[in-house]
């Protein structure tokens, strides 16, 4: 089993000091389109439906200033059945120890995935996966900063993984070139955390992509993570697709926007809607909200966005506050509830 309490409690620390009031980047944005033909899921990506995808830009590090050391991107399709996703990283040492399901598989260098189906920063998934294909896939009911459930024990049921390994695995005498992971996600687990149809077909999903890289030290020849004089581990390094701006992936507000074609579309022709600007600023108020504990006499300048003038302003309810405006583009009341999810209404 892994050691998930005291895990969760450091990750909830960590996010306590991670918030800041800075406003937030553009997010990255990528069109998924729908796969010709049959994948086989080996790892190589070989068929015409991934030769014909286009790569996400390059990951960078977590906060979005700092070049990688090693090159990683991914590419997307999706069918009727399943969301395909292809990673390729660049690794000179390949190694891993975890094969456990359902362990802390980021002890391991790893590719992570984050779904937010409905955007709305709550239920969403989170799917880790290291060289050796052994796998932890998490459901969260809200962001840590919510406090909310982990699922750890739920899993995605029919998810189907290949590791295909550009080098030799665990052996320190020589220097590789890469690995690769192939993932495949039942549309049927992935309406779990949506209220929407899937497949989402030319609709945008939140998500994002990690991976975790460790330096590393050898003892007889195997490799484990480099520990500090004090016998502390050093620090690992995230990397991303949709810079997170903050060391925390749990602040799905953030995360990128892929969208779902049917056919080939150019990315410019794909456009964030206009009320997302509204929401980045909203949590932009709701994360400097909890930053400051201040709720009570808690104010925030107008901003303007897309040439409006955006008041966001704050309510208490008995359980808390509500974050919220009226959007002068779609008309639709834009709320932050007191649990920290987005609600859109008429």
């Amino acid at each position: 089993m892994p050691k998930t309490p005291n895990l969760f409690i450091t990750m909830v620390t960590c996010i306590l000091f991670a918030c800041t009031g800075t406003a937030q980047q553009v997010p990255k944005t990528y069109v998924a389109v729908k796969a010709k033909g049959q994948l086989t899921i080996d790892g190589l990506a070989n068929e015409v439906a991934w030769k014909n995808a286009k790569w996400t830009s390059d990951f960078i590090d977590i906060e979005g200033t700092l070049t990688p050391k090693y090159r990683t991107r991914v590419k997307m399709v999706w069918d009727d059945t399943y969301l395909h996703f292809y990673a390729e990283m660049e690794e000179p040492h390949i190694w891993g120890t975890l094969k456990q399901r359902d362990t802390v598989i980021f002890y391991n260098n790893d590719f992570e995935i984050f779904i937010d189906p409905d955007g709305d920063t709550h239920n969403y998934m989170e799917f880790e996966i290291n060289v050796l294909n052994t796998i932890w896939d998490l459901y969260l009911t809200k962001p840590y900063r919510n406090q909310g459930n982990v699922l750890n024990h739920w899993n995605m049921e029919g998810v189907k993984s290949a590791v295909h390994i550009n080098g030799t695995l665990n052996n320190s005498k020589d220097r590789d070139k890469g690995w690769a992971v192939e993932i495949s996600i039942p549309w049927n687990v992935l309406g779990e955390a949506s209220k929407g149809a899937v497949p989402p077909k030319d609709q945008f999903w939140r998500i994002n992509f990690s991976r975790v890289n460790w330096q590393f030290d050898l003892e007889n020849d195997r490799y484990g993570r480099k520990k500090k004089e004090n016998g502390q581990y050093e620090p690992e390094y995230n990397w991303v697709w949709s810079p997170q701006e903050v060391i925390n992936m749990h602040e799905p507000e953030r995360w990128g926007y892929i969208y779902f074609a049917e056919q080939n579309l150019q990315q410019d022709k794909v456009v964030i809607p206009d009320d997302d600007y509204i929401k980045w600023y909203m949590y932009e108020i709701y994360r400097k909200m909890i930053q400051e504990n201040e709720m009570e006499n808690f104010t925030y300048p107008p901003k303007e966005i897309k040439g409006k003038s955006i008041v966001v302003e704050i309510k208490k309810e008995l359980k808390g506050y509500l974050v919220y405006t009226k959007s002068p583009f779609s008309g639709k009341q834009l709320v932050i509830d007191t649990d920290g999810k987005f609600i859109e209404q008429r």
